[in-house]
Formats: C-alpha cells, sequence, structure tokens
C-alpha cells in the first residue's frame, strides 16, 4: 500500500468537501478579552474579537483565579509529578473536589484530565461495577459520551434526541430486573436546546434506572450557585452522576464527575483513564477551585445575568435581520448556514475583513446540511462588539449567496 498517497486522499476528501479544519494562531490578552491578537501565515499580526471561545464568563482572566494559580504556582511548581495515586495527589486536588461536591450537591468528586477523557472512562467502567448494565443514550449525545459508550462492554440503547415516548419504549422492552443508566445531556451545544430532565428522572424513577447528566456547557452558566440547569430547576438530587469541565466557564483546565461517596470511590478504584494518568497540575486545580468558589457567590450570578443579557440582544438583533438563528433560550447562538463552503467563506471573510473571530462547525460535529457558525457571547463582550458583529454578518450574507429567513427550530 502507498501509505503517503492514502494520506493524501483522505485529507483531499476533506478539501473537496469544504470542511478541511485550520487552526487560528490567536494569542489572548489578559484584561482585554475577548480582544485577542491574530498571527496571519505571512507573519504579521492584527487585532480581533474571539467569538467562539468557551470561556464563556472570561473565567481565565479573572483576578482571582489569577491569584490562586500564582499562590500555588509559586509553591509547588509546574507539575503534580505523577498519577493520583502515586504522589500526584496534592492539598489543591482534594480542595477542587471538595468545592464540586458542593457545587452539585454531592457527597464526593472525582478530578480528569478533561470532560472528555472523564465520560469516555467512567462510562465504560460501569458495565464492572454494574454486571449486566444497559445504557440508553441521546443520540446527540457528545462524542466523548459516544466514545465511552462505544468502549462499554455491554448492550447500548440509543433514543431519538429528547423523544421521551422512544426512550419509554426501549426501557420498557428490557428485562426490568437488569440495570439500567441514562446517559444525557443539559444543554446540547451545537443546537443550544435543553435536556428535559425532570421528565427522564421520571422514567428513571418509574424504570429503575441511575442517571449520568452531562453538565458541560452549563456549570458556572446556570442555578443560583453555577450548578448547572440541574441546580437551577432543582433537580440536582435527582442525578446520580453529573460530568462537568473546568475548561469552559470556569475558565482552566480538566473535566470532572461528582456523585456518591460510594459510587465516586468505585469509579477513582476500577477506571483506566483516571488510574494511568498524571494528575492536573496544583496550579491549575488551585485556578479551578478559585473559579468554582467565585462563581458561587453574588458577584458569579451578576456575570451570569449579564451574559444571558448579550445573548439575549445578539439574537434579537440577528432575528431582526431575518438571520435563521437556533434560538432555544440557552446562552448559545448558532446560525444555520447549511453548507460547508458558505460556512468556511463567511467565517473566512469575518476574520478577514471585520476582525471577528468564529469558527466554522461542520461534519461530523454536526450532519451534514446543518452547517453553522455558532456565536458565544459573554459578559465580557460589549455591545459595541455586538454591534460589529451584526453589521458584518449583515454585510457578508449576500455576498455568500446565503438566503434570509426566520429563526429555526
Amino acid at each position: 500500500m502507498d501509505y503517503s498517497a492514502a494520506l493524501d486522499q483522505a485529507i483531499s476528501r476533506l478539501h473537496e468537501e469544504g470542511r478541511y479544519r485550520t487552526f487560528i494562531d490567536i494569542e489572548r490578552r489578559k484584561g482585554v478579552y475577548p480582544q485577542a491578537i491574530w498571527t496571519r501565515p505571512d507573519g504579521t499580526e492584527t487585532e480581533i474579537t474571539v467569538w467562539c471561545g468557551n470561556d464563556y464568563l472570561g473565567m481565565g482572566q479573572h483576578p482571582a483565579v489569577l491569584a490562586a494559580m500564582h499562590e500555588a504556582l509559586d509553591a509547588t511548581g509546574a507539575g503534580s509529578g505523577g498519577t493520583r495515586n502515586i504522589s500526584g495527589t496534592t492539598v489543591y486536588h482534594r480542595r477542587l473536589e471538595a468545592e464540586l461536591a458542593d457545587l452539585h450537591q454531592k457527597e464526593a468528586a472525582l478530578v480528569f484530565s478533561s470532560a472528555y477523557a472523564a465520560n469516555d472512562s467512567t462510562l465504560s467502567t460501569l458495565r464492572k461495577l454494574f454486571p449486566g448494565l444497559i445504557i440508553y443514550s441521546d443520540e446527540l449525545n457528545h462524542a466523548s459520551m459516544i466514545e465511552g459508550i462505544k468502549r462499554f462492554d455491554g448492550p447500548k440503547r440509543i433514543f431519538r434526541h429528547n423523544d421521551l415516548a422512544h426512550l419509554r419504549e426501549l426501557l420498557a422492552a428490557d428485562d426490568p430486573s437488569v440495570p439500567k443508566l441514562i446517559a444525557f445531556e443539559s444543554i446540547y451545544s451545537m443546537d443550544g436546546d435543553f435536556g428535559p430532565i425532570e421528565a427522564i428522572c421520571d422514567l428513571a424513577d418509574e424504570f429503575n434506572a441511575l442517571t449520568y447528566l452531562d453538565e458541560v456547557h452549563a456549570v458556572g452558566m446556570y442555578g443560583p450557585r453555577g450548578g448547572g440547569v440541574a441546580e437551577r430547576d432543582g433537580l440536582a438530587h435527582r442525578i446520580d452522576l453529573f460530568n462537568g469541565t473546568l475548561g469552559k466557564a470556569f475558565g482552566v483546565f480538566g473535566g470532572y464527575i461528582a456523585g456518591s461517596a460510594k459510587m465516586i470511590d468505585a469509579i477513582r478504584s476500577y477506571a483506566p483513564g483516571f488510574i494511568f494518568t498524571t494528575s492536573l497540575p496544583p496550579a491549575v486545580a488551585a485556578g479551578a477551585a478559585a473559579s468554582i468558589a467565585f462563581l458561587k457567590t453574588a458577584e458569579g450570578q451578576k456575570l451570569r445575568d449579564e451574559q444571558q443579557d448579550h445573548a439575549k440582544v445578539l439574537k434579537m438583533r440577528l432575528r431582526a435581520l431575518g438571520m435563521p438563528i437556533m434560538d432555544h433560550g440557552s446562552h448559545i447562538v448558532p446560525v444555520h448556514v447549511g453548507h460547508p463552503k458558505h460556512c468556511k467563506a463567511l467565517s473566512d471573510l469575518l476574520l478577514s475583513q471585520y476582525g471577528i473571530y468564529v469558527q466554522p462547525i461542520n461534519f461530523p460535529t454536526v450532519p451534514r446540511g446543518t452547517e453553522r457558525l455558532r456565536f458565544t457571547p459573554s459578559p465580557v463582550h460589549d455591545y459595541k462588539q455586538i454591534d460589529q458583529l451584526v453589521r458584518a454578518m449583515d454585510a457578508l450574507w449576500s455576498q455568500c449567496s446565503l438566503n434570509r429567513s426566520s429563526a429555526v427550530a
């Protein structure tokens, strides 16, 4: 086999379909984010506004977070020095897990190197803990959940997105005595829609199933202390396992699960993805703990309120222009484009002509024909920047031969 030619073919297919992904070299600047510096391929630097970041509340530059990281860095150095089992557990990891357990009103939490690793490791390990377990998974669950469920050595059932009747049908068809777990998300990040948490919990009670809720795009953003949609809706006590991230609203790095002390102890003891991975650097753990603690306060709620206000304003203004936005009431603002090449062209023009950075979202992240731009307004965006974005979208929409239409579901 000509391996080089095979690689050329694989990459060429992506170019032909208009979904070859490129990295944009940017440098975030402390104190002025979402402004950043874009280094063009020719080496010249241009100031841009980041509109697709996951640092939803700007906590990646918050003084409380940076102070905690500096303190830990000066006290302990750079890395943790090992896995959690072998010299890699510090007071900073313990503090972080205590903050997370409190955030979700659970007995314990466990920190991983990413939310992807937490989902993959936890879901793939559950069969060892519950022999015969069946996992029921929403069809739009994140890739990390899908990967963990694929590696789960047991039966899987996929239910149509947010389709409670289909989920009930699948649950009812299986042996009532067999252990079951329903895996779903509180906010599905590509459309910005919400999972029916209470109704799924009702089904879990009826069929004696565990609940596994991914709150990656909701932690820090919803609830009176930033505990996510389940906290906002008073449902945290009905969730058996939470998954979340430290790299989005909390502005740092890492992922975690939270649940009962017994559940967390079992996963800690059985999950290879946890056992054999070097733990987070202490400075990262310290910064994440400080961010979580801050977002539990009234000042944290102020940031959440400002973010929601900016999201509403952006949606309202884009809708007024006839843009096909997907509005499910969350903080995420997707604009449907529907073609990978148009999506990439619009993204490129926004960056090169207007200094606005938003990545195109193409297959396989979203289904073919649903390509989109996904804007993430934050409290650190201001109304002038929102106005610049709206004017740029208005000017470029026709240039890219796109039709204006009303909001789409």
